[in-house]
């Protein structure tokens, strides 16, 4: 519908202008040539249809993977808060116990081996 709009916008043009003294040389190639610009534009118009079509698809999909990714970032960086606050109650609890805890232990073990050694003497 909007083919035959333009078709008859392009035929008032060419009217004007034949009107004015300029005309071709035999209307058969007058009309071959219009046929052939009718085709060319309306393959035009299905190929822009079909690229705007693809534009969109491309775009929608960009957009699902970009909040694809925000959401993976997002828990990536609260995956990486709990980490570290573990990490630093690690820290914490090797920095002010590991050194009593080490000397208990070292000494709990050579008291269990001192006893073990005398019992078994």
């Amino acid at each position: 519908m909007n083919s035959r709009r333009d078709r008859n916008n392009r035929a008032a043009l060419f009217d004007g202008i034949e009107e004015g003294g300029i005309r071709s040389s035999s209307s058969y190639s007058h009309e071959i040539d219009e046929q052939e610009n009718d085709r060319a534009i309306d393959g035009l118009q299905d190929r822009v249809a079909i690229l705007k079509r693809l534009s969109g698809d491309i775009n929608e999909e960009v957009e699902t993977h970009n909040r694809m990714l925000d959401r993976m970032g997002n828990d990536m960086d609260t995956s990486r808060g709990v980490l570290s606050g573990t990490m630093d109650k690690f820290k914490m609890v090797f920095e002010k116990k590991s050194s009593r805890s080490m000397f208990t232990l070292v000494a709990s073990f050579v008291v269990i081996f001192l006893l073990i050694y005398y019992l078994t003497r």
